[in-house]
């Protein structure tokens, strides 16, 4: 009997696998009757965002858990599909469910690493996964995977499923889905992205937060290196095209709530606006909100306030490190890159980690693997924090936390994150939409909004409703008020004694009211105020939309002590804008569901054409050309590089330069800047208006008009040009000197000899007991 000793160990290996076999189909037919109904992959609808657009309907932001726009397959760029496949699945259009060609070639290859390096989960597992399961490492998991994933291929096509998986797969920074992940890291659509920027995303489902070029560019990279060599290898690509991908360099956006508009603080206001009516479907139910702002304004605005703050920032002086780290001699890369993972960078203001400094030259490094150098011309305003007198936590040394940005120049140097804040805000004033909104210097640093929120006292900048409310009461242009020294009770001030001052602390004697606007004389607008009633003045100044109750009617009003916002401001401003009439600010144009259905609509009540007449047109025009005065050759004279003459405005400082601004206006924009300290300090002696404020305004303007003509209004009605004398105020046909100036055709100054002016219905100038309080 020939030797059969094999046939016991075949028996016994048939029977455990005849049992194997027997085991896994009964596990299948009790677990595949309980797999979970396929009807959230067949009728998929995933939660989308709130967006938020600009005028022209450019996406500035979104807002929910998830970030995530749906797409067809068709819409799929062919290089990013093939990018996937490559990445995750390159049998995906072979397999059915389960790749068993790559679970061998997985478990040879974990074999040979002596570790798990690879594993041989398909694209339909992930979305099985992505759809129905946890994430938890276990048997039974991974079997009901393997279940679900035969299911899915028998019930989809393959398209299908690619499609569910470039929709569902999280890809980093919240974003859900391919086409989001484009929006979060690059800002822009899939149809515009390089090979080299979609193999990044096909590199980063493996491992999300590890291969997130946002966090660490130096994995990114690798990932996405590897990922363009397996295209390469799968001909996807040639050689040329892969060559090209690698060498590209990766321009990655840096995380940040809105897109590159910067319209955080705008998104804000958005959000809770919808969010008031909507509630919670606010954030899933993909609502669409079409918007005032234009990009190009808001990103004018917003480079103007940033360069404003840093102006001021660097008059005021260096504050040294903002923090130390001990730092190895052996450091390795991963090991700077773990140490600067806390910290953020603020847009241009980058955040290095110091590795050698000196007098003469800094090096340092910046997230992302980039080492930078700096000159000693750089390091001046550092030369105190560079030596060991320098206190421990500021002095610049290794291990230290800094701040550095590129010049206009391109050249790195130093910086700090400023302490200081600004905002500024500009508007249609014939329609009251907003335009441009920055709130702050940095949103993500401090999200209150300084436009919207921030009552500050306004300084100056509340003299010209002062002005207007004046020429309702007979005064004029040309009328002669003493700028002189007072001095008041607390009955009048509604507080202490008071004894103000002008600014620069010199006073004029007699001067006409337009070079007191001009010049910003504190004592005459008192005297004004005095003259008309602080009754009367507060009751007024409502028709430009400001609150009473921030006003007390106290002889200090006149000098900006009551409190306002900057919205509020330039609402009041647009009244001069218009010729005369208060428009409503609003920022939402319309709202719209996930299918383009229009839920709401703006109908703002326009300049002319339903919004209230605040003032009398001819009081808008008399004040327009009273604040031409102002830059001309008053406080806002620097406005003139913008080579403009229909624009007006009026610089404010407060007491002790605690806020300054800057309100101005041309017929089709306004603009309010402000700058001032949360907790109110003051700016420094010489950071007036003029000073801090109007740089931002000027650089916002000039962006903002350069496409937009000069237009002068029209002269209304009842306003007539005559010659006065420039010392008396009196009207002069003829006179060597005289001026021109605009009246009210019945408020004629009175010729020199003492005879009515030669219109029609000319009453009197103020009356004279109203004459002895403006002297």
């Amino acid at each position: 009997m020939p030797n059969r000793w094999w046939l016991v160990p075949a028996l016994g290996l048939g029977s455990l696998l005849l049992a194997s076999v027997f085991f896994v189909g009964f596990a299948v037919a009790l677990a595949y009757p309980k797999l979970p109904s396929l009807e959230a992959l067949t009728q998929y609808s995933p939660k989308v965002p709130l967006r938020i657009f600009s005028d022209d309907g450019l996406l500035i932001g979104e807002f929910g858990e998830e970030r995530r726009a749906v797409v067809r397959i068709q819409e799929v760029p062919l290089p990013l599909r093939q990018a996937i496949i490559a990445a995750e699945d390159e049998r995906f259009y072979e397999h059915g469910g389960i790749d068993y060609v790559g679970i061998l070639r997985a478990v040879l290859a974990n074999f040979t690493a002596g570790e798990a390096k690879q594993g041989a989960s398909t694209i339909t597992m992930q979305v099985a996964r992505n759809f129905f399961l946890s994430s938890e490492r276990t048997f039974s998991r991974k079997f009901n995977e393997a279940l679900l994933a035969f299911k899915i291929e028998h019930s989809l096509a393959k398209d299908q499923i690619l499609e569910l998986y470039v929709n569902q797969i999280y890809l980093g920074q919240r974003a859900y889905g391919f086409a989001a992940a484009a929006q979060a890291y690059f800002g822009r659509n899939l149809r515009d992205l390089s090979i080299s920027e979609m193999a990044m995303l096909a590199g980063l489902p493996k491992a999300p937060s590890k291969y997130n070029p946002v966090v660490n560019r130096q994995r990114a990279t690798q990932r996405q290196h590897y990922v363009l060599r397996r295209m390469l290898e799968l001909k996807f690509i040639t050689l040329a095209q892969h060559k090209q991908a690698v060498a590209e360099p990766l321009r990655v956006r840096k995380e940040q709530s809105g897109d590159s508009t910067h319209a955080d603080h705008f998104n804000e206001m958005i959000r809770q606006a919808v969010y008031d009516q909507y509630r919670e479907k606010t954030y899933t139910h993909g609502i669409r909100v079409f918007t005032t702002l234009n990009k190009e304004h808001q990103e004018a605005a917003y480079l103007a306030v940033r360069k404003g703050v840093l102006d001021y920032d660097r008059r005021h002086g260096y504050r040294g490190a903002e923090g130390f780290q001990e730092l190895p001699q052996d450091s390795a890369e991963d090991d700077l890159e773990d140490f600067l993972q806390d910290w953020e960078d603020s847009d241009d203001l980058r955040v290095a980690l110091v590795l050698e400094a000196n007098p003469k030259s800094l090096k340092a490094y910046l997230k992302g693997g980039e080492t930078i150098e700096i000159g000693a011309d750089a390091l001046k305003l550092a030369k105190p924090y560079l030596n060991d007198k320098a206190s421990a936590n500021k002095r610049i040394r290794r291990g230290a936390f800094i701040r550095v940005r590129k010049n206009e120049k391109e050249v790195w140097e130093l910086a700090q994150i400023p302490l200081v804040e600004a905002g500024l805000v500009g508007m249609d004033p014939e329609s009251g939409s907003i335009r441009a909104l920055v709130g702050g210097f940095d949103y993500l640093r401090n999200k209150y909004n300084h436009v919207t929120q921030s009552q500050r006292q306004p300084g100056s900048s509340f003299k010209p409703f002062i002005y207007s409310a004046a020429l309702e009461k007979g005064f004029t242009p040309a009328t002669i008020i003493n700028d002189a020294p007072l001095s008041f009770d607390s009955a009048e001030t509604g507080s202490a004694s008071w004894e103000p001052k002008n600014f620069d602390g010199t006073y004029d004697g007699p001067i006409r009211m337009r070079v007191a606007l001009t010049k910003s004389k504190n004592l005459v607008s008192i005297r004004i105020l005095r003259a008309i009633g602080t009754q009367y003045a507060q009751d007024y100044i409502t028709r430009f939309g400001f609150d009473a109750k921030h006003h007390p009617a106290y002889l200090p009003m006149a000098l900006g002590a009551g409190s306002v916002t900057p919205l509020e401001l330039a609402t009041g401003y647009s009244v001069f804008a218009n010729s005369g009439y208060r428009v409503s600010p609003f920022f939402i144009s319309r709202v719209e569901d996930s299918e383009g259905k229009v839920l709401s609509r703006a109908q703002p009540a326009r300049a002319g054409g339903g919004a209230p007449q605040a003032i009398d047109p001819r009081n808008a025009f008399v004040m327009f050309s009273m604040m031409q005065d102002v830059i001309r050759g008053g406080t806002g004279a620097r406005a003139l590089q913008l080579g403009r003459g229909d624009i007006a405005g009026k610089t404010g400082t407060t007491n002790d330069q605690m806020d300054a601004w800057f309100a101005g206006f041309q017929k089709r924009l306004t603009a309010v800047a402000w700058m001032g300290f949360d907790t109110p300090r003051s700016l420094g002696s010489n950071e007036t208006g003029s000073q801090a404020a109007l740089p931002i305004w000027i650089t916002y303007m000039g962006a903002a008009l350069k496409n937009i003509p000069q237009e002068l209004p029209t002269m209304p009605n009842g306003v007539v040009v005559a010659r006065v004398n420039p010392d008396t105020g009196l009207h002069e046909e003829q006179g060597t000197g005289s001026i021109m100036d605009y009246f009210y055709h019945e408020n004629l100054p009175p010729e020199a000899d003492g005879a009515p002016g030669n219109a029609v219905g000319i009453t009197p100038k103020p009356s004279d007991d109203k004459q002895g309080e403006l002297y």
